[in-house]
């Protein structure tokens, strides 16, 4: 009997599941948000993601359900366990990816380094943390928020009021979350997959390249991380994984500090950006792991295919009947990068696609990478 997945979410993640889907003759079920997204070619309903109804119809006929982002709100999730879906990552260890300060509160209980931190509900709160630590902080909204969105840099309380005055709008109430400006050295990441029967694999740590507040490019692994760095790394991703009862991929942001601590950033219960280097980089890929973890297959080796890999964000992009052309130049000029395409429409900032390059010399492969991506940007 072909096992189905059914994938809450359309977009670019929901996308990349198909192609491994296929060849381990899985049936991909994808609930997109409207009509012509991503992951259209999968997609075999369109609905709110928000509306319990909506999911628990979509969800009847899967085996399991899981998802392109952390969204789906707790009732929805509970609504779906009540009835007896099979849920990976389950709302028990969502909460933890959809509210920061749940995650930082249960970090904290696990025992997890991290940035010093705070629930502040207001100004004058907010001052008194700044003052503590050196005068500037990094405020965020504890719900929603990626690629820079609900984040901020602050010297003063007041710099947070429009968000202070938001909370007090909000029916639900809360906090914001406050955290030490950390003096890191780089970004980098940790990817773990866990089955529901415990089973881990992690995949060797990388290095992230922030702009802007989003992932520019992946250096896979990360340069100059010996054996320590890498062991530290991956014994945080499966603490956490286990911690909190994760199925699926996780990703783990780290900040690298200058006294060469790792400190952990943010979450994510699911096929993560700084992974898409290992599409063609690793033996499984993200994509392909996420779907064996969530069926509780037995998980797909970890280890890089080659010395390094290079993955570059492609932003904005072309306009659509540019697309095309700008494939084939790139490939002409630089045949040994894999382009992946989403099918979004260019917009500023937005991420449409990226490109892989694999090899032995780090610097070709990362000017190879580069170059191809230039090829897509106006």
């Amino acid at each position: 009997m072909t096992l189905r997945v059914g994938v809450v979410g359309g977009g670019q993640l929901a996308r990349m599941m198909i192609a491994p889907a296929v060849e381990l003759g899985v049936e991909l079920r994808v609930l997109a948000e409207e009509e012509g997204m991503a992951a259209s070619l999968a997609a075999t309903a369109v609905g709110d993601y928000r509306d319990a109804d909506t999911v628990l119809a979509f969800a009847r006929d899967v085996d399991v359900l899981t998802f392109d982002h952390e969204h789906v709100p707790q009732d929805v999730l509970a609504s779906l366990v009540e009835a007896g879906v099979a849920v990976h990552p389950g709302p028990d260890a969502l909460r933890f990816a959809q509210d920061k300060l749940l995650m930082r509160a249960r970090l904290e209980e696990l025992g997890m380094p991290q940035p010093d931190w705070a629930a502040v509900t207001d100004s004058e709160q907010l001052q008194a943390f700044i003052d503590e630590h050196g005068g500037r902080a990094v405020v965020k909204t504890p719900r929603g928020g990626y690629d820079g969105k609900g984040v901020r840099v602050v010297s003063a309380g007041t710099e947070a009021e429009d968000w202070f005055t938001t909370l007090a709008e909000d029916a639900r109430g809360g906090a914001l979350l406050v955290e030490e400006l950390v003096d890191f050295t780089r970004e980098l990441a940790q990817q773990v997959a866990r089955r529901p029967s415990g089973d881990v694999r992690a995949y060797p740590v990388v290095e992230t390249v922030q702009r802007n507040g989003v992932c520019a490019e992946v250096v896979a692994p990360a340069p100059h991380s010996g054996e320590r760095l890498q062991e530290v790394a991956a014994r945080i991703g499966v603490s956490i994984a286990e911690g909190l009862d994760v199925t699926g991929m996780l990703a783990v942001e780290l900040f690298e500090t200058t006294d060469e601590r790792l400190l952990v950033n943010e979450l994510a219960m699911r096929p993560h950006n700084s992974g898409h280097w290992s599409q063609d980089g690793a033996v499984t890929s993200q994509f392909e792991q996420h779907l064996r973890a969530v069926l509780d297959l037995p998980l797909g080796d970890t280890d890089p295919v080659t010395e390094w890999a290079v993955m570059v964000n492609i932003l904005g992009g072309p306009a659509e009947d540019a697309l095309d052309a700008r494939f084939a130049a790139a490939m002409s000029e630089h045949p040994q990068a894999k382009v992946h395409t989403y099918g979004k429409a260019p917009r500023p900032g937005r991420k449409v696609g990226h490109v892989n390059v694999i090899g032995q010399d780090l610097d070709d492969v990362a000017y190879q990478a580069r170059a191809a991506a230039s090829f897509f940007l106006d």
